[in-house]
């Protein structure tokens, strides 16, 4: 495999690594003070477009179907393969337990010295004033969605990225 699919593998996966880390400490008491101004969700998007369609373009270049992609995934080493399985499994994980938690509620917001949130439920759309508890709750809620979903994408490039390094790497071999 070439050092540009080890690197777009690598970076992804330490991109995808650290949100999801991020993500996980979002059940500490106290919210994370990280995620108050706009600069970590543009930065977060910034690099995940280029580094997620770069990895989706690679893929779609080897023309592989899904059992080539798969076996070409089996011959990466079994630490990487246990690695890219542990993160993504963590990833779903996180998304899962912080979906079931909060119900109809997202967009937690402070005016004026009162919280409030917007409530998804069908019939009901709309802002409503909540407890302070309950604002920090939904706080927490957004903020572990907004670091582990892009971290879970970012395994999604780490896979990709690798397996079409894994696939050239066999293209190569075969016209040797």
């Amino acid at each position: 495999m070439g050092w540009s699919f080890k690197l777009h593998g690598g970076l992804a996966a330490g991109l995808g690594t650290a949100l999801l880390v991020l993500a996980g400490l979002t059940w500490l008491p106290g919210t994370l003070h990280l995620s108050a101004s706009g600069w970590p969700t543009a930065a977060i998007f910034a690099l995940l477009f280029p580094i997620f369609i770069a990895a989706l373009v690679r893929v779609f270049l080897r023309r592989a179907d899904r059992h080539d992609m798969w076996l070409a995934f089996r011959c990466l080493p079994g630490k990487v393969e246990v690695a890219l399985g542990a993160l993504v499994l963590s990833g779903v994980t996180l998304l899962t337990v912080s979906g079931v938690g909060e119900g109809n509620v997202q967009a937690a917001e402070m005016k004026e010295g009162r919280y409030f949130v917007f409530d998804t439920t069908p019939y009901k759309r709309g802002t409503v004033e909540v407890s302070r508890s309950q604002y920090l709750d939904v706080l927490e809620s957004d903020q572990r969605s907004m670091f582990a979903i892009p971290g879970v994408l970012f395994v999604g490039a780490a896979y990709f990225a690798l397996t079409a390094g894994e696939l050239r790497r066999a293209e190569l071999g075969a016209w040797k």
